[in-house]
């Protein structure tokens, strides 16, 4: 059982990711087979994480339903809303879901009426939350606030018509900063990103890294 469970699963992550980063290195037709076949792959394993990915989010909030749990009502409208969208989009406006896509139906209607409105809420409440980080910011307390500060008054103006009617150096200034500082510190810090992640996935494939096989390691 530990062999299915913990060696197995260790195999596989090391003889694929052997083999992709060679695939990358070493390009040929049998590499760009390898490549489509494993594409192909990973759309079918994408496809059945869809369906896990909804079973646990309906155990989750059936689990806060069963239990009563603070909130447990907006568990509800998780329910109604996915069956309602799900029963809309097989009946697709009078035709069964395997034929054509028909046009102005109810789950287009679900799309443009309450899913686009309600991420456009979510986003604008963000803007409140950012506001108040920003405030909090650059706030100047130390000269390194007080440098943060100047910088992104000049960068907010000069994006604007107001800083060019203030002064033509303005958008000037503006632009240099983000070309210039905020595109180095930009790099730099992809450039850590791309480290982290290079060496995150030689841990998983040299097996140190094991918490996405679950359990205590």
């Amino acid at each position: 059982m530990n062999f299915f469970k913990r060696t197995l699963p260790l195999a596989i992550a090391f003889i694929m990711g052997v083999m992709m980063t060679g695939q990358y290195y070493v390009p040929s037709k049998a590499s760009q087979a390898l490549l489509e076949v494993t594409i192909r792959w990973d759309r079918i394993i994408a496809g059945f994480a869809v369906f896990i990915g909804a079973y646990s989010l309906f155990h989750l909030h059936w689990g806060k339903i069963r239990q009563k749990v603070a909130g447990w009502g907006y568990s509800v409208f998780v329910f109604i809303g996915a069956f309602g969208t799900i029963a809309f989009g097989l009946y697709n406006g009078g035709e069964l879901f395997w034929n054509d896509k028909q046009d102005n139906t109810m789950f287009d209607w679900i799309y443009a009426y309450i899913q686009v409105p309600a991420g456009a809420t979510i986003f604008s409440i963000l803007a409140f939350f950012i506001a108040s980080a920003a405030y909090r910011t650059f706030r100047a307390r130390t000269w390194e606030s007080t440098i943060l500060l100047i910088t992104a008054v000049l960068v907010m103006i000069g994006r604007v018509p107001l800083g060019a009617l203030i002064s033509q150096h303005i958008p000037v200034v503006a632009d240099w900063i983000m070309a210039v500082p905020n595109l180095a510190a930009k790099r730099g810090i992809l450039l850590g990103v791309s480290l982290g992640a290079i060496a995150t996935s030689l841990k998983i494939i040299f097996g140190i890294e094991r918490a996405y096989l679950g359990g205590d390691d």
